[in-house]
């Protein structure tokens, strides 16, 4: 095969496009994993952190682990996004 591979075989052509259930399918999928990608990586991350995550955010209100906490999260959502496209 071309240095393609599997990518040649899923480009759609003309005319042979997955039906809509089959893109909603998809979709929803790759979102739900995504999802629950993110949720398990900040757990891991509350767990290796020296410092309780949500005591700092809701007793102490402390806005710099506000700011980390969001970095870490986009961080992730960028990294699961582009794993999911690359496989997808």
């Amino acid at each position: 095969m071309a240095s393609g591979g599997l990518a040649c075989l899923l480009v759609a052509t003309p005319g042979t496009a997955p039906p809509l259930w089959r893109a909603v399918l998809d979709v929803s999928l790759f979102g739900v994993v995504g999802m629950v990608l993110l949720v398990f990586g900040y757990y891991i991350w509350e767990l290796i952190t020296p410092y309780n995550n949500r005591q700092e955010l809701q007793e102490n209100k402390n806005l710099a682990v506000a700011i980390v906490v969001a970095a870490f999260v986009l961080g992730m959502a960028i990294v699961i996004a582009a794993a999911i496209l690359r496989v997808g």
